[in-house]
């Protein structure tokens, strides 16, 4: 009798874990704290609001992986992105730079980084966007031309498509950044989630047919 109880149990739940387990197509989102979602819970972070925005627009299959570590620049992306990027990932989501910019530190070795991340994932056959980030206006013209524009110069010589600006959505709205001025509330990340949600329906999930 007890076998007949457990058998029967492992009937009824075998359904909902092969429903469980269906793995969609695995979008990796590999950043730091504005991806990581600091001082937020995990249903408030970037990616679990991406794939809420994707599923509202019929891409449910879609499962939006954290891959943030709050702190990272991108060599620590770099060096982390193979165990990050797992091997079922489908698609991977580059938002790194923003700590290298707000460290100062040189915008060749960020650029250097990001491509050796998109080489990586080319290899692999992944689909990519690389997320741009901008530089803090106190470092200064120099740097913030020469960091801003990375990210345009390294799409185009990588033919990957590029999102503008993750924080564009509330960069200027401080009603949507934490107490700290650099890290957006829960609302904001839901700000930040439509558009870049609109973005990944055209540029992954409905790219333009190619010119005859």
């Amino acid at each position: 009798m007890f076998h007949l109880v457990v058998i029967g149990l492992l009937a009824l739940a075998a359904p909902a874990m092969a429903a469980g387990d269906e793995p969609g197509y695995r979008l990796v989102l590999i950043g730091d704290s504005l991806s990581a979602g600091f001082g937020l819970s995990d249903e408030q972070a970037l990616p679990a609001a991406l794939g809420r925005a994707l599923a509202a627009r019929g891409l449910a299959n879609v499962r939006v992986i954290n891959a943030g570590v709050s702190g990272d620049t991108t060599a620590a992306g770099l060096n982390r992105f193979d165990f990050s990027v797992g091997p079922d990932a489908d698609g991977v989501i580059i938002a790194l730079g923003a700590n290298d910019a707000l460290q100062g530190q040189p915008p060749a070795q960020a650029r250097a980084n990001l491509a050796a991340m998109i080489d990586r994932a080319q290899v692999r056959g992944l689909d990519i966007v690389l997320a741009g980030m901008l530089a803090p206006i106190n470092l200064g013209e120099t740097y913030r031309q020469e960091f801003d524009t990375l990210y345009p110069a390294l799409a185009a010589e990588k033919s990957v498509p590029l999102y503008p600006f993750l924080m564009e959505p509330v960069a200027l709205h401080p009603e949507f950044l934490q107490r700290d001025g650099l890290h957006p509330t829960a609302e904001g990340v839901e700000r930040m989630a439509e558009p870049l949600a609109d973005f990944l329906v055209e540029a992954l999930f409905n790219p333009a047919e190619p010119a005859p």
